[in-house]
């Protein structure tokens, strides 16, 4: 796999290697892209310095063209890990995520699809999450496959009677419901970011169910494929908790459709996906998954965490990226609970270990002797020193290292989105047995929620959800939202703006008017014929950074309509 640059810069027409300048910025390009992804024979002129177009914003990436098969990629932990420890240095000068629309959202693509994002789900869409079916048919026996070998969570692969497969995990004794409750909670959490995520169940089943397939085999240690043994199956079921009524709880995960083509890299493009145009740690989606998992302390979010599967016949298909394994998220380490550094520091990082060799081993980390609950249902999980822009996953990861706050404030507005409500419902799904264990796991998740949103929010001006609507007048109004206000950081004593006429061509901006102030939430739209206006918002309030502008153009229609939002960082 090509980590640094796509295999499009091969691409020599001029008007090609304009078009991939042109995308760059934080502005999309994606109606183009066929163009310069596929370098076709035919060619389009287009526009030189037009910064927006009649369909901006887009909300749909267009990176499903149809694309020969990829080659299978099999990555290894340990190369990434060594790789991003101590070879890999971040670019000291980070660009704007260059797959933002024009008003700093994301478009739905093969990384991701809008939901909480856009539009509030409702509990029954949140607690069903990616799940197409109502789990394994439990009707008959399930056939045994073969056993999972990697990871450390014990497994198997069975098919149900209706011929669907699964790859299932299942708990320790010592830890009933740890691993299999957070991998089902978390990848629920993920499906409402907006990911593509495996269809995860949680089920018990009757261990007399279980039955081995003829000629169920497993790759040996030679790398042979051997049968497996009754005796085998047995070991890996002595050690799994179960229910008063014998039963086992099961994480079932539906294969996913396509074939598989391997993980996917944290850094730079896939060279042989010619839909893949963004340099991967420049994907905002993927810089802002920090704060997602920062929130479910998703610290094992690496990219052997990750799958591409490739959908349709050879050469009609295209890829899907999908977030997998979450079964060492919230408290849980899979088998055993998280350890005390997971979230709170690599697993090599000078600053610590120089810290406690000049301290002769004195020095006591943080993380070393704050106190949390134990729950065996949830292991290691706390609020009380989460400091959001300070936690870690266990190595270094590209895309979260280039996270800005444009990008962070993106994943805010969505984590905020969230109501106590809501991350009840989805905690339940994880049908913990006991309920102060639940009861402490959703009072945490409530407190980590609120941690993010009220770090982030104070990091720039957090006006949002811009809108055109007719004014009392009835003149039509630029409205919008104080997210810090709504969240109770503090009030917004007014808001200074300024109008201008805009050149889509150059540039240039010729002001209209005096700097104006309002107290209220919405700006009245000067009167004028130029195709597109901005205006530059600025609030007045007890927070420093909310004095940081937002500029927001309008393409000056009948009615106006907003076509880019830009703030400073």
């Amino acid at each position: 796999m090509k980590t640094e640059a796509s295999s499009f810069e091969a691409c020599e027409h001029p008007e090609a290697r304009s078009l991939r300048a042109a995308s760059a910025r934080p502005t999309s390009r994606s109606r183009f892209l066929a163009l310069l992804l596929l370098c076709l024979a035919v060619q389009q002129v287009v526009a030189p310095g037009q910064k927006f177009f009649p369909d901006d914003p887009i909300w749909e990436e267009g990176d499903d063209l149809p694309i020969p098969k990829p080659a299978v990629f099999t990555g290894s932990k340990l190369y990434d890990f060594l790789h991003k420890s101590f070879a890999y240095q971040p670019d000291p000068n980070v660009p704007r995520a260059l797959n933002g629309n024009t008003i700093g959202g994301v478009p739905n693509s093969s990384w991701f699809t809008n939901r909480m994002g856009s539009r509030p789900l409702t509990l029954d869409e949140l607690k069903r999450g990616p799940n197409q079916l109502d789990g394994p048919d439990l009707s008959g026996q399930l056939n045994i496959t073969s056993l999972k070998l990697d990871g450390v969570s014990p497994g198997f692969v069975f098919r149900d009677p209706r011929g669907e497969v699964f790859f299932s995990k299942v708990d320790v004794a010592d830890y009933p419901q740890m691993a299999t409750s957070a991998e089902v909670i978390s990848t629920k959490f993920f499906h409402a970011f907006g990911y593509h995520v495996p269809e995860n169940y949680l089920v018990f089943i009757d261990p007399q169910q279980l039955v081995l397939a003829p000629q169920a085999k497993i790759q040996g240690v030679s790398g042979k494929r051997v049968v497996i043994t009754e005796a085998r199956l047995k070991q890996i079921l002595k050690n799994v908790p179960r229910r008063a009524d014998g039963r086992i709880p099961v994480m079932a995960s539906r294969r996913l459709p396509g074939q598989i083509l391997g993980p996917f890299e944290y850094l730079g493009t896939r060279a042989d996906d010619p839909n893949d145009l963004f340099a991967h740690q420049h994907h905002r989606e993927l810089r802002a998954l920090k704060i997602f998992a920062s929130w479910l302390n998703h610290n094992d979010s690496d990219s052997t965490n990750t799958l591409d599967t490739y959908l349709g016949e050879d050469g009609k298909g295209h890829v899907r990226h999908y977030l997998i394994d979450f079964g060492t998220t919230l408290g849980s380490g899979a088998v055993v609970p998280h350890p005390r550094r997971a979230g709170y520091e690599y697993f090599i990082e000078k600053g610590p270990m120089l810290k406690a060799l000049a301290s002769l081993g004195l020095w006591t980390r943080p993380w070393q002797t704050v106190k949390v609950p134990e729950y065996a249902s949830i292991g290691f999980f706390g609020a009380e020193i989460f400091d959001p822009p300070a936690w870690r996953p266990d190595y270094p990861n590209p895309a979260f290292q280039n996270l800005q706050n444009e990008d962070a404030f993106w994943a805010t507005r969505i984590v905020m989105s969230f109501t106590d409500e809501m991350v009840r419902a989805l905690v339940e799904t994880g049908q913990l047995e006991d309920p102060e264990a639940g009861q402490y796991l959703l009072a945490t998740l409530l407190e980590r929620r609120d941690r993010i949103i009220r770090y982030y929010l104070r990091q720039l001006n957090p006006l949002d959800d811009w809108r055109v609507e007719n004014g009392s007048d009835p003149e039509p109004e630029l409205r919008f939202r104080n997210l810090g206000e709504e969240a109770g950081l503090a009030t917004a004593e007014s808001y200074r703006y300024q109008w201008a006429v805009f050149d889509n061509t150059t540039e240039a901006r010729t002001p209209l008017g005096e700097e104006r102030s309002t107290e209220r939430p919405s700006i009245p739209i000067p009167a004028h014929v130029s195709p597109y206006l901005v205006v530059r918002v600025q609030t007045r309030s007890t927070e420093a950074n909310w004095e940081k502008f937002v500029d927001v153009y309008l393409e000056n229609g009948s009615p106006p309509r907003v076509v880019g939002v830009e703030r400073e960082n």
